[in-house]
């Protein structure tokens, strides 16, 4: 029984020596490595040198107001042309869009109250001249010792009456239409025309005809609209919550889209003082030179109004990096180092943004080549 048990020892023996070797042979268990974070960047030197260092700090800032408008005549340069007097449109002489100036005739009319207003005038400048011829007689008689003073002064007075009846009926034509020149050219030749023109009372376009041959018109009635586009209105509604940021004189741009979203510089010349009960907006406008004709009315435009400027913070845009739909900043923790912070940004304007939240006063970051920092830190996190 003794050497059995002496070969089992002995197998026992060698196992355990040879596991003990086992466990020496393997390596020892390294430390866990130092977690790196993903979101601090350490710039090389050369990448150093591509950025540039800015201080966040509190500036003023005008927001940028877009309100959509659209393009208008200028209603000082507009004129609404009628019928001097009641007639039948005989002809119209001017066609949509052509350039008037004025005097041009528009358009005649026939009109029997014109041809009344005429015959009403030769009769009382006909009687005019006879009390003229009276009186002149009377002052003979009178100088003669014929008449007594007072018969002298009833043919002044009738004369001069006659006279005052003649100046009213030239001044009901001029009424009705027809010019100082015209009442002499009647008066010489003596023949009366119920032809009546209308005219152009300004030099522009016109842009509205209303009327056709044969159709009976009243003095009341705007028969042709002529404006002058060389000078046009752009308007806009802005809602009443920032009426408070408008006021005359205020720097604003107009982008038409129809061209090309062309850009044009101005000022507000007018902010209205009442609210629209029914779209709750106040309206502007602003005048804009339109020599070259290109902008034409009712063309939609989009306003864009700087308000008064106010304390925020803001930081150049270049500072601001988009990734994975979050806006990143690179703030400088010490010399060398930064870290990546998600901020919100507000309004942009000329080049700065405003920071809701996610920065404060006096922070340093990276205002030029943040672009190359997340290039660099993405690669990082990315290995």
């Amino acid at each position: 029984m003794m050497p059995r048990l002496s070969s089992s020892a002995a197998l026992i023996a060698l196992c355990l020596t040879l596991a003990a070797c086992g466990d020496k042979s393997k390596p020892q268990t390294e430390e866990p490595a130092q977690k790196v974070d993903p979101n601090v960047v350490i710039a090389p030197e050369a990448l150093r040198e591509r950025v540039k260092i800015g201080t966040v700090s509190l500036a003023p800032f005008s927001d940028v107001l877009r309100v959509p408008g659209l393009i208008d005549f200028d209603r000082q340069r507009v004129a609404r042309i009628g019928a001097p007097v009641t007639g039948r449109l005989t002809d119209i002489t001017v066609n949509l869009g052509q350039s008037v100036k004025p005097g041009d005739v528009l358009a005649r009319l026939h009109s029997t109250e014109l041809g009344s207003a005429q015959l009403a005038y030769l009769k009382a400048r006909a009687q005019a001249e006879l009390q003229q011829n009276n009186q002149a007689r009377a002052r003979q008689l009178f100088a003669a010792d014929v008449i007594g003073k007072a018969e002298l002064q009833r043919r002044e007075n009738e004369s001069a009456v006659a006279a005052a009846e003649a100046r009213a009926a030239a001044e009901q034509l001029k009424v009705l239409g027809m010019s100082t020149a015209a009442i002499t050219r009647m008066a010489q030749s003596g023949d009366i025309s119920s032809f009546a023109p209308v005219t152009s009372t300004m030099q522009g376009s016109v842009v509205e005809q209303k009327v056709s041959p044969g159709q009976v018109v009243q003095p009341a009635d705007a028969l042709f609209t002529v404006a002058d586009l060389s000078h046009v209105w752009a308007i806009a509604e802005v809602p009443e919550q920032q009426a408070d940021m408008v006021a005359v004189g205020q720097t604003v741009d107009i982008e038409v889209p129809a061209l090309g979203n062309l850009k044009i510089s101005g000022k507000l010349i007018y902010v209205g003082q009442i609210v629209d009960p029914a779209t709750r907006t106040v309206q502007v406008r602003t005048a804009i030179d339109n020599k070259d004709g290109r902008l034409k009315p009712a063309m939609l435009a989009t306003m864009l109004i700087a308000s008064r400027p106010t304390e925020q913070l803001v930081i150049p845009a270049a500072a601001v990096v988009r990734f994975e739909n979050e806006d990143l900043v690179y703030v400088e923790t010490q010399p060398g180092h930064f870290r990546a912070t998600k901020i919100r940004i507000g309004q942009s304007n000329n080049g700065t943004v405003v920071v809701a939240y996610g920065l404060k006063a006096g922070d340093r970051i990276a205002v030029d080549g943040a672009f190359h920092l997340n290039n660099q830190r993405t690669g990082i996190a990315q290995e």
